[in-house]
């Protein structure tokens, strides 16, 4: 066994509305030889996602912030190169929290054993990780998404809302998404949603989402918040379901922003609004593997991806989230 040279990515510094490169350093480290309970990995890939941003506040949240010099952290699939506790040997395909580095020595606790179910690693980050199940959380236990009914997603090409398309058409429900330009309305044409709008060019959202769902819409699958929240009620019929996922239109504000005028509605529609974090519902992990899988492998799902290559291009690759530069899940190959 020998230590591993390693280069990461530090926070260096908080910052104000979108990060720039001066939020970030990169920085060489060494993954030292593993004691007993250790484990020694050398990543492959690593996976930038929106929450993220968060946790460059210094604010309470339910999960803590990072540390001004500390590298960030993240989830990222990589290979165990040397191992001190028996349940690992080189070789094992592990998953962790240990991102934004090249490699890492750290206890054997904190990475997962993991079988790719004969999916390319990186999936275990994306249709098959964390964003997928976020995707089928949201929509079949929070939203309770039924035959019949119609499916408002917002953010619907990113890693989360293409799930959440797919999987709504597969349960028999009318698919409505928005997203940002010509290639990402394609896309969510391609797989199978029933009316996709560019809200770039949509004008008057609400009204966009309104004569696309004449009749109302039963859920909403929120990533964006602002003018997508406030269509979502006003189209909403009584009794909609709202699962609340994220608001990425609201990470990098550096003033409160307005929330929707019409929040007074969601009274007389009765309503049910539920924000919910995925780590809350680990209960249904194993079925959402095996029912994913085998969507995956019989064609009826899938799931595209934006590759940048290099720890270096980390910081990049997170910024594109806030700008809509990703298509599918945002990645990066180490």
């Amino acid at each position: 066994m020998a230590a591993l040279a390693s280069r990461e990515i530090r926070l260096k510094s908080r910052p104000v509305g979108e990060p720039g490169p001066d939020a970030f350093e990169l920085a060489t480290a060494e993954a030292r030889e593993p004691g007993p309970g250790e484990v020694q990995v050398r990543n492959r890939w690593m996976s930038v996602d929106p929450y993220m941003r968060g946790r460059m506040y210094d604010v309470p949240s339910y999960v803590p912030p990072f540390q001004i010099g500390e590298p960030l952290q993240g989830g990222a699939v990589g290979e165990v190169t040397a191992s001190g506790d028996e349940g690992f040997k080189p070789g094992d395909l592990v998953m962790s929290m240990w991102g934004w580095r090249e490699a890492f020595t750290a206890p054997a606790g904190t990475v997962q054993k993991v079988d790719a179910h004969g999916l390319p690693p990186q999936a275990l980050l994306g249709v098959a990780g964390m964003p997928g199940m976020t995707a089928y959380v949201g929509l079949l236990k929070i939203a309770g998404a039924k035959e019949g009914d119609t499916v408002f997603v917002s953010a619907a090409a990113g890693a989360v809302g293409q799930v959440v398309c797919q999987i709504a058409k597969l349960k028999g429900c009318t698919v409505i998404g928005t997203a940002g330009g010509a290639e990402k309305v394609a896309y969510l044409r391609e797989i199978g949603v029933d009316h996709a709008i560019d809200y770039r060019t949509a004008g008057d959202l609400t009204a966009a989402l309104q004569q696309a769902a004449p009749k109302g819409i039963d859920v909403y699958f929120d990533n964006v918040g602002g003018d997508h929240l406030q269509a979502a009620i006003a189209a909403a019929r009584p009794f909609a379901r709202f699962a609340i996922c994220g608001m990425i239109s609201q990470y990098n504000a550096t003033a409160p922003t307005p929330g929707p005028t019409n929040m007074a509605m969601s009274i007389g529609k009765r309503l049910r609004i539920e924000g919910f974090i995925v780590s809350d519902h680990n209960d249904v992990q194993a079925q959402f593997l095996a029912d994913v899988a085998g969507w995956l492998r019989e064609g009826k799902l899938v799931a595209r991806e934006t590759v940048d290559e290099g720890i270096e291009a980390a910081p990049g690759a997170f910024v594109k989230l806030f700008r809509g530069e990703n298509l599918g899940k945002m990645l990066v190959k180490l």
